[in-house]
């Protein structure tokens, strides 16, 4: 179950006649994205932006052969949706929808494990593969093909990074949006091994955040497994104890999760750790000629 999208990758919308559903299919066309097919509540909808639009998954892949989903269907349907990707049979699932309750996100995950359907988010920003294939919401005129691969819980925040290394004369070999709820369907770890084993990627930028442990079991997982140069930043270091700042999972409970402890893994694993978002490609830069 691979989180990576390539030229290959076929893009099933669900919900694509929505307002969002419909700009960011556009958007992912531009990009040079296979979008196949849309699926619709909507009856008599025959195409969007020149996508097939069907009126259940079943039938969109019978027809239309995706493997990727693209979720933008409102949370209180977002359960329903993925369970008929997952019985779909289609492998990942990008899901852009936010406030999906936290329960319904439990039963999601463990039916998609079981079926094989990976899930990126929810509330992610999506993945992008310069001059191959975006899943998702990422601004296209961003990014460049490169050798860097960047995974982040922050979207706007991977989006200010991103531009800031194109800017600085690196490209993208993949940008990875895991979302920032506290059920996420792929984790740091997942990220990691794959840049570890893609070739094309000669560097990895991880931008955390405070809440949870995922970025002191990401450092765990670098020390052990990980060859390839990290850069890191962790957002929210001024964030008082008890406070959620932004994300639903970004809060700090009982001394745990907090800026402090991530930045003292990451680095006690050998990852460089920005103090601001503007250091990123000069360490990139240190890094790839250390």
């Amino acid at each position: 179950m691979s989180v990576f999208v390539d030229a290959s990758t076929r893009v099933l919308v669900l919900g694509i006649t929505g307002h969002q559903g419909t700009i960011h299919t556009r958007g992912m066309k531009a990009f040079g994205t296979q979008v196949v097919a849309g699926t619709s509540m909507r009856k008599g909808v025959p195409e969007v932006e020149g996508v097939p639009v069907f009126e259940s998954v079943e039938d969109a892949v019978k027809a239309t052969h995706p493997n990727t989903a693209c979720l933008f269907v409102p949370a209180p349907f977002a359960k329903d949706a993925l369970f008929e990707v997952a019985d779909a049979g289609i492998p990942l699932a990008v899901i852009i929808t936010e406030h999906i309750p936290f329960h319904d996100m439990l039963d999601m995950l463990y039916y998609a494990s079981a079926k094989g359907t990976r899930i990126l988010g929810p509330n992610c920003p999506g993945i992008a593969t310069p001059g191959a294939a975006k899943v998702g919401i990422l601004p296209n005129v961003i990014f460049k093909p490169g050798n860097v691969g960047v995974v982040s819980r922050s979207g706007t925040l991977t989006y200010e990074i991103v531009n800031n290394l194109t800017e600085n004369g690196f490209g993208e070999t993949t940008c990875i949006g895991l979302g920032g709820d506290p059920v996420p369907g792929t984790t740091f770890i997942d990220a990691l091994a794959g840049f570890q084993k893609d070739p094309e990627t000669h560097a990895i930028v991880m931008v955390g955040e405070i809440g949870g442990v995922a970025e002191e079991e990401a450092a765990e997982y670098i020390g052990k497994h990980v060859t390839k140069p990290v850069v890191s930043y962790v957002a929210g270091q001024s964030a008082p104890p008890g406070k959620r700042m932004g994300h639903a999972g970004a809060i700090i409970t009982r001394g745990k999760g907090t800026a402090e402890s991530k930045v003292q893994a990451l680095s006690k694993a050998g990852v460089r750790v920005a103090k601001f978002p503007y250091e990123i490609p000069g360490l990139v830069r240190q890094a790839l000629k250390a």
